[in-house]
């Protein structure tokens, strides 16, 4: 299948996922190096963690170190392997320059190369049986307009590809106003997260997800979808997307339902898809060519 069209894969290893959860999850540096070079040689073309700082923090600050242990491995084997962490998403009121200094310093330091951008403020933590984590009760997750315009703009300045995050419709009519006027950098990909368990934004049906496409189609950007707290293949949104020309996400972050994968059964689940509709996996190096990473071979200057 070497001449079949490749598909970018994403896996999200961890996020929140308590080993409760699923005794799967990865959540030390160590287990997360060694769970991301085995995504990366099974299929995957990007990789996003978290590590154990909890995502509603009083401060915002997400440390810097528990990446680098875990990346710089990934990276030394690994090249042209796309890496992106997360931001605290309890930060309301903290400043941006705070809150992202994590993602700029990995930046900043030339590893993964991509940046996660959130373009928007979004009530997210309610589930399906209503309820709400305390942490999550109080506020939104906030980023304002300069919030959003400060992450473009230092993922310019450092080179890195920003990872796009659309929760609401809103976020992603954000991100395509500034990409009209040229404040978003290059490499960027647009990811669609549709909510399952978790009460958020538009349900992964066929018609949300031409909503979404609508909007993006005169962009020209790539996009990929994820289900959060449901199951991107098993609901069938994976395939939708695909015969549409988008890519996916899996990993245990998103996973949620009756049963307890592993993050590399739930990657193979997405490659044997792929194969039935005559598409591969696209290694890191064609994702960087694909989507224009800065410094890539391909990739805009």
């Amino acid at each position: 299948m070497a001449d079949a069209d490749p598909v970018v894969i994403e896996v999200a290893l961890n996020g929140a996922t308590a080993r409760e959860q699923n005794p799967h999850v990865p959540r030390s540096p160590a287990e997360i190096t060694r769970e991301a070079l085995a995504c990366l040689d099974a299929g995957a073309a990007i990789v996003h963690n978290h590590h154990d700082d909890p995502m509603f923090t009083v401060s915002g600050v997400h440390a810097v170190e528990p990446y680098l242990e875990a990346w710089e491995p990934v990276v030394a084997a690994r090249p042209d392997a796309l890496l992106y962490p997360t931001m605290g998403a309890g930060a309301r009121g903290i400043a941006i320059e705070d809150r992202w200094a994590h993602v700029e310093e990995l930046a900043r330091r030339g590893l993964g190369g991509m940046t996660l951008v959130d373009p928007g403020s979004v009530n997210v933590g309610l589930t399906s049986d209503g309820t709400v984590p305390a942490a999550a009760a109080p506020g939104p997750y906030q980023n304002s307009f300069a919030d959003t315009e400060y992450m473009f703009a230092r993922s310019a300045a450092l080179r890195a590809a920003p990872s796009i995050s659309v929760f609401e419709p809103g976020f992603l009519r954000t991100a395509l106003t500034l990409h009209r006027h040229g404040r978003v950098p290059p490499g960027a990909i647009v990811k669609l997260y549709f909510g399952g368990s978790l009460e958020f934004g538009l349900p992964p049906t066929e018609r949300a997800l031409d909503a979404y496409l609508e909007m993006l189609a005169p962009s020209g950007l790539p996009w990929s979808v994820a289900v959060l707290g449901g199951d991107v293949v098993g609901c069938g949104l994976a395939r939708l997307a695909l015969e549409r020309g988008g890519h996916v996400r899996v990993g245990l972050e998103d996973h949620g339902g009756g049963r307890r994968p592993s993050n590399a059964e739930l990657l193979d689940e997405a490659v044997a898809l792929l194969a039935t509709l005559g598409r591969r996996p696209a290694t890191s190096a064609e994702a960087r060519e694909m989507l224009g990473v800065p410094g890539s071979p391909g990739g805009r200057p």
